[in-house]
């Protein structure tokens, strides 16, 4: 039986487990750009959505864009 190397040496693992466990933030928060994929990218889509919609509802109901 062949032993492999394992990818990544379990010091390296053990230090990076020890780093993320005692940081004291929610789960997804925890790398260094986690706040733009977790928080940023959803905020910019409900705020772009919402703009969407009022500006429907505002042309719907003054009738703007109507086909006659």
């Amino acid at each position: 039986m062949v032993d492999e190397a394992p990818f990544r040496a379990r010091e390296k693992l053990i230090e990076k487990q020890r780093l993320f466990q005692s940081i004291h933030k929610h789960t997804h928060l925890k790398g260094p750009v986690d706040k733009i994929t977790s928080v940023a990218i959803p905020l910019a889509l409900a705020g772009s959505s919402l703009f969407l919609i009022g500006r429907g509802i505002y042309n719907m109901s003054h009738g703007i864009g109507k086909k006659e």
